[in-house]
């Protein structure tokens, strides 16, 4: 039942009223917190942008579920990144040196291989998810949506007694 209601939730964002670039700004931004874990100091200030910026908050949550759910795979290439960016990058060592001693720094968990490697990734992602995103909301709208439309299961679906049902009471809320 989680995966139809995600699916549900997902096409909901796709039909929303807010642009496609706020869609994929709250898209992109639901990445960054899958892929990276989110109890550090990077994922607190991406909440803090998220709530801040008008983006799709949907959109995100989405992202985050489907990003997550495929980062505990990517783990040994994010150990790896990690490893290359804090052991094998000579010339950064005085400065992780500097800010593992400094007061706030260590709150990102910098030194750990896996958030490090992720939170890189994520970054480097983030421009190619944000214009992915943005590219299937826009192709979702204009082609993509009367197309389903014209299949038979959405029709037969869309005449259900129980969806005319669960219309009416939604409607009565409003």
């Amino acid at each position: 039942m989680f995966y139809l209601k995600f699916i549900r939730d997902f096409v909901n964002i796709l039909r929303a009223g807010q642009t496609p670039a706020q869609v994929a700004g709250g898209f992109a931004l639901g990445s960054i917190l899958g892929l990276s874990p989110m109890l550090t100091l990077q994922g607190a200030i991406v909440w803090l942008v998220l709530l801040a910026l008008d983006v799709n908050f949907s959109a995100a949550g989405v992202a985050m579920t489907f990003f997550s759910f495929f980062a505990w795979l990517l783990d040994p290439l994010f150990h790896w990144l990690g490893y290359q960016i804090l052991v094998n990058a000579g010339p950064l060592k005085g400065l992780w040196t500097y800010l593992y001693n400094a007061p706030v720094a260590p709150l990102t968990r910098f030194n750990n291989t896996v958030v490090m490697g992720s939170f890189v990734a994520a970054l480097v992602l983030f421009f190619p998810v944000y214009a992915g995103m943005k590219h299937f909301v826009v192709a979702y709208r204009t082609h993509i949506h009367s197309r389903l439309e014209q299949w038979k299961v959405y029709q037969v679906l869309d005449r259900s007694t129980m969806l005319q049902w669960y219309r009416r009471i939604r409607d009565l809320k409003g």
